[in-house]
């Protein structure tokens, strides 16, 4: 059987190759250009079961599949702590791919979670979405600025049929009314388009009944629900909410030593959409909720707005954690056997039950 650690770059690849039958080793570059035709004849010539390491890098979905198609085993690893397992300080490609290959055969490889294949596809619907969503903003923006340079400050905002009717009844010099009709004309082209993605989100959430748990919490909609999902996958893979805070980067770096704590800003070391839809989020929960407008008015008076809306997208984030716990608990749960079931002992329907 080949192990290999693979120093995966977007156009080549460092491969550090053993065969443990044999004894064999193999140290190759193979390139991906030409449509991977080395490297898919590299792999396709390698017997059923070889298994193969890389550290997590950007998508490679190509490279995936074609280990599939020959039936190897891939892993990736954890690139941070790969990095710091090493002492030298020279780095090369053979280096690392070396190093893969001496963490594989001395069981030290950090294996990271990744998600399925289902759970990848659906991730770029809710990442295109936001993309629209992202740009449309300044659009907005633009229009709210040139109303406010012609004095104009309606009740409602600008996307509104009422705003847009009073901002487009605004006389304005040539290269002004340009601008306006373009800006408007931005918006009309990324709104049905939002419009569309976001009944696709809607269609998926509904249909899976961890999201319509996750629901069930104030200020969390189809879109966060569905991305907390297929951002963490399951619950299983954290012991407690502090866990799934540090994984999705909202927790405080920190400095202490000697006796002194010293607390920074959040870390951001995980998903940026998901961060952001549940900072987005707090604004709503901390209205809707009871317990977390408590704690964002509490904040807000000592440290201002901004540093009490993260803090609410923290506790948020530990309240749908623990959701989603008890709606996979209650996912897997054996049902319980009909009560007054001739055939069903009742020491077998007390024990189901408790």
């Amino acid at each position: 059987m080949w192990i290999i650690g693979c120093d995966f770059h977007a156009r080549y690849q460092q491969i550090a190759a053993l065969d443990l039958e044999t004894g064999e080793m193999v140290e190759r570059r193979l390139n991906h250009e030409e449509g991977g035709k080395e490297t898919e004849g590299f792999y396709a010539a390698l017997p059923r079961g070889a298994r193969i390491r890389m550290e997590a890098t950007g998508p490679a979905l190509w490279f995936e599949r074609l280990l599939q198609r020959n039936g190897h085993q891939l892993w990736v690893g954890n690139a941070a702590a790969i990095r710091a397992s090493v002492v030298r300080k020279q780095k090369t490609d053979t280096r690392d791919a070396r190093h893969l290959l001496d963490l594989l055969l001395s069981n030290r490889f950090p294996r990271i979670w990744v998600p399925s294949a289902a759970e990848r596809d659906l991730r770029p619907l809710l990442l295109h979405r936001h993309k629209l969503v992202a740009w449309r903003t300044p659009v907005r923006n633009q229009l709210s600025a040139l109303a406010r340079s012609q004095g104009v400050l309606p009740r409602t905002r600008f996307w509104t049929r009422a705003g847009r009717a009073q901002l487009e009844a605004v006389p304005l010099d040539r290269w002004a009314s340009r601008r306006r009709q373009d800006l408007f004309g931005m918006v009309d082209q990324l709104d049905p388009q939002i419009q569309e993605l976001t009944r696709q989100i809607e269609d998926q959430a509904q249909g899976r009944p961890a999201a319509v748990a996750l629901m069930a919490e104030p200020g969390v909609g189809p879109v966060v629900s569905l991305a907390f999902l297929l951002t963490l996958g399951t619950a299983q893979r954290f012991r407690r909410g502090k866990q799934v805070v540090s994984y999705l980067g909202l927790n405080p770096t920190e400095h202490s030593s000697g006796g002194v704590q010293r607390f920074g800003p959040i870390s951001k070391q995980g998903n940026r959409m998901m961060r952001w839809l549940l900072v987005e989020a707090a604004w709503v929960a901390a209205r809707r909720d009871p317990e977390l407008g408590r704690v964002y008015r509490r904040l807000a008076f000592r440290h201002g707005r901004k540093v009490a809306q993260v803090a609410v997208a923290r506790k948020l984030a530990v309240k749908l954690y623990w959701r989603l716990r008890e709606s996979e608990k209650q996912s897997s749960a054996p049902p319980a056997p009909m009560q007054g079931s001739s055939d069903t002992p009742l020491v077998n329907a007390v024990g189901s039950r408790s």
